[in-house]
Parts: C-alpha cells; sequence; structure tokens
C-alpha cells in the first residue's frame, strides 16, 4: 500500500472519529436543553461536581455542531480527494492552531499573573453572590456545586451573602456556606472561595499548559496530512 492510500485511509479514520465525537456532544447538549432534569439527576449520582458541566448545553450544541463540521470536511475532503474540502479543513484547523498557540503561550504565562486575574474575578463575583445568585437556576447551579466541590463559601466566605438577593428571598445561606444544612440560618466557619481557587489555578496551569501543545502537535498534524494530500491530488491532476 502506498503512503497516499495510506494517509487517506488515516485521515478518513480519524476525522470520522472527530464526526461521531461531534455528534455525541451534540446529542448531549439536545439532551441537557429539552430534559434538563433527567440529565441533572444522572450527574447527581455520579459526582457533585460533574453537575456544573449540565449547565453548558448550547455550548455543547455549538462545539458539537462544529466538530461534526471539521470531521465531515476531513472525511469527505480525503475519500473524494477533494481539494476545496481539504483546502477549508486546512484553514479551519490553521485558525484554531493559532489560537490553540496564543492560548498556550497564556497559560504558561498565567502562573505571574493569576493574583491580578483572581483579584479582577472576585470583585466580580461579589457582585454577583450579592446581586444575582438564586435569580437564575443554572448560574446558581453552576456557583453551588462549585463551592461543595472546593469546601468553600463566597469569595470572602460567608459574609458575602449578607443583605444579599438569595438570602433576604429564602432567609437562608447557600448549603456550601452552613454547618447546619437542614436550616442552612446559620453559617459555619467555611473557608472563602478566593484562595481555593487561586492555588487551584497555579497548580494546573502547567498542566493546562502541556494538554494544549498536545493539541497543538495533533492540529499540525492534521494539517500536513491536509497539505500533503492536497498538493498530491494537484500532481495527479496534472498527470491526468
Amino acid at each position: 500500500m502506498s503512503f497516499y492510500k495510506l494517509l487517506k485511509m488515516a485521515m478518513f479514520a480519524v476525522n470520522f472519529i472527530i464526526f461521531i465525537g461531534g455528534a455525541a456532544i451534540m446529542g448531549v447538549g439536545i439532551w441537557i436543553k429539552v430534559d434538563g432534569g433527567s440529565f441533572f439527576a444522572v450527574l447527581e449520582n455520579v459526582s457533585v461536581s460533574l453537575k456544573v458541566i449540565a449547565n453548558v448545553g448550547y455550548l455543547c450544541i455549538a462545539l458539537g455542531a462544529f466538530l461534526m463540521v471539521i470531521g465531515f470536511l476531513g472525511c469527505c475532503g480525503a475519500m473524494k480527494e477533494n481539494k476545496c474540502m481539504l483546502m477549508i479543513f486546512f484553514l479551519v484547523i490553521l485558525v484554531i492552531f493559532l489560537a490553540q498557540l496564543v492560548a498556550a503561550v497564556v497559560i504558561l504565562a498565567f502562573s505571574g499573573l493569576a493574583d491580578i486575574f483572581m483579584s479582577y474575578i472576585a470583585t466580580w463575583l461579589k457582585e454577583f453572590f450579592k446581586n444575582d445568585y438564586g435569580r437564575g437556576q443554572e448560574m446558581t447551579e453552576i456557583f453551588d456545586a462549585l463551592m461543595l466541590q472546593f469546601k468553600c463559601c463566597g469569595m470572602s466566605g460567608y459574609t458575602d451573602f449578607l443583605n444579599s438577593y438569595f438570602l433576604n428571598t429564602t432567609g437562608r445561606f447557600p448549603t456550601a456556606c452552613c454547618s447546619n444544612v437542614i436550616t442552612c440560618a446559620i453559617p459555619g466557619t467555611v473557608q472563602g472561595c478566593y484562595q481555593v481557587f487561586l492555588n487551584f489555578l497555579k497548580n494546573n496551569t502547567i498542566i493546562l499548559g502541556i494538554v494544549a501543545l498536545v493539541i497543538a502537535v495533533l492540529e499540525m498534524g492534521a494539517m500536513a496530512s491536509s497539505m500533503i494530500m492536497y498538493c498530491q491530488i494537484s500532481k495527479m491532476s496534472k498527470v491526468a
């Protein structure tokens, strides 16, 4: 078997997997939006932290559709030997690669900027906990799951919820802040989330950067494969 045929089969196989994966992600996103209750119940049986994922239904749909388009372009471009599809595939991956490269640089340099970044986030979150926590179900569930997972409350502690919309409306503090989870009227000595989140970011930035770098290498392989096929098809068309 020639190298070109082997490359063609590999392009088809990899992009078919991407297409199927995209379809699965889109299906999960649609399930979240259509029947979120049952999806939440499934996640709650696995882990509280996974419940955060359930609040990104539209993102799952968009990401799934995007992966399906990429997979379709790669599969059809390889099997049909379509130069137009291969070039579009190459350009899409190139854009993703450049964005990934910028993200990797930012992530790798982020450890020195973590304190500044978290100070801005803390300011926004304090306003959110004071005025908007409890108003929107999805955002409230996200932060409930985060606080329960990290065993923290607010950014500075339960004081972030004093005179807040949630406390004034329900007469209780969030479950993560309470020593008595039955009434949640008396906050416990739960640490604030600021330092917890900051430590988490500092400890995981290197891992995120390495993951981004590995993905970038795979993207370079995809670009090289599509361009090799494109050039080979051009040569064959000239010979014919």
